[in-house]
């Protein structure tokens, strides 16, 4: 699975993979220099303003630019070297004009407990910063280990099936979200699902547990997709029945793959049509449409399968709508199907990993900024004999 970190405004898109485990967000350069560069700047107000002007007093503001970004050791150091130089530009008549004498002035005595003190202040800044920041990232770890206990990764081969799969949260730093995938080899053939939960947070996760939990355990049991559908219609009732909640739901797309008919069974529970390339062409699979998942008590009827064929070279593509509604910086939505035509149109059929690798590369090139989560399924029909369940 590949994965990241992802509202508010949401992460910047500099890359969607990242390493496996929760980073802390890096200190841009620049910041850790800030102290220095302010150090120089009053060095330079120093030598352009009259004598007279006790411009060394602004170095009181040293240790709190440090504490931003340097640790409590560091911040002790740069807040002794502030009092120092405020020492020397007090009382060096060859540099400053200043009179020696002028070194323990009231004026520069106040100047210097007022560093010590700010100083102080900027060290239990800088420790409380770094207590904070590493319980950021044990709670996030902790977050990020549940996701990928769910989100489990991907196979390479799944049965008579290749996949590829890519998942990116909109919550900053962290993989916890809503949006969900899996897919399963079973007996009656390939079965994979992609789904979004109402909700952020904790309680969308308990959801994606429940369905995900739900979803694994009905695709091994006997019975066709629109059985899996409705086992996994009844677990959401009974938790939003616990909640309580009467509008806890989740679009979702299920699918199995026929291999001996060379085709799949889709069924739509509000979710975004799945994408078929074939033939070096990008075609949305329609059908009939049904409720979201836990919505399924206001309709009369059962949900309607609908069928389509899936061959040899063909790469059909899931997806949640925290992709297609990635907006740029006009507010225009992310083009896929526009996207997958210009890049795999009229070309030798792509592998599901060749796929989730161009949108991984192509969408932050169109949304700099994500503000939903990011889920991506891609599977395509393998050459080989299916491996035994």
């Amino acid at each position: 699975m590949r994965s990241s970190n992802q509202g508010h405004p949401g992460p910047r898109l500099s890359g969607l993979v990242d390493s496996n485990g929760f980073e802390v967000p890096t200190v841009p350069p620049w910041m850790r220099w800030l102290p220095g560069l302010y150090v120089l700047l009053v060095l330079l107000l120093e030598f352009v303003t009259p004598t007279l002007w006790a411009v060394s007093s602004l170095l009181i503001a040293v240790p709190v630019l440090a504490a931003f970004t340097h640790g409590p050791l560091g911040v002790a150091v740069v807040t002794a070297f502030a009092v120092v130089l405020e020492g020397v530009l007090a009382g060096t008549p060859c540099c400053t004009g200043h009179n020696i004498h002028q070194l323990w002035g009231n004026h520069y005595v106040a100047t210097y407990i007022s560093t010590i003190v700010v100083g102080i202040m900027g060290v239990a800044l800088a420790g409380y910063r770094q207590r904070q920041q590493r319980h950021l990232v044990r709670v996030n770890s902790v977050a990020e280990a549940l996701m990928r206990t769910l989100l489990r990764p991907v196979p390479h081969r799944v049965g008579g099936v290749l996949a590829a799969g890519l998942y990116r949260s909109g919550e900053i730093g962290t993989m916890v979200g809503g949006d969900l995938y899996d897919i399963r080899a079973t007996q009656a053939g390939e079965r994979a699902i992609i789904g979004d939960v109402r909700g952020k947070g904790l309680q969308a996760v308990r959801t994606v547990a429940d369905i995900l939990g739900s979803f694994r355990e009905a695709v091994y049991d006997p019975g066709d997709l629109l059985a899996v559908a409705s086992r996994m219609e009844r677990r959401l009732a009974h938790e939003a029945a616990e909640i309580p909640d009467d509008e806890l739901f989740a679009t979702a797309v299920l699918i199995e793959y026929d291999a001996g008919a060379h085709q799949v069974t889709i069924i739509n529970h509000g979710h975004i049509e799945p994408v078929l390339i074939s033939g070096g062409e990008v075609t949305a699979l329609t059908g009939p449409p049904a409720l979201p998942l836990g919505l399924g008590a206001l309709a009369a009827e059962r949900p309607v399968s609908y069928t389509h064929r899936f061959a040899q070279g063909d790469v059909l593509l899931l997806c949640t709508d925290g992709l297609i509604e990635a907006r740029d910086h006009t507010g225009a939505f992310y083009p896929l199907l526009d996207r997958l035509r210009q890049r795999f149109g009229g070309r030798p059929a792509p592998g599901p990993a060749d796929v989730i690798d161009f949108l991984n590369t192509d969408l932050p090139r169109h949304a700099r900024v994500l503000h939903d989560d990011v889920a991506i399924l891609a599977i395509a029909p393998c050459d080989q004999a299916p491996e035994p369940v």
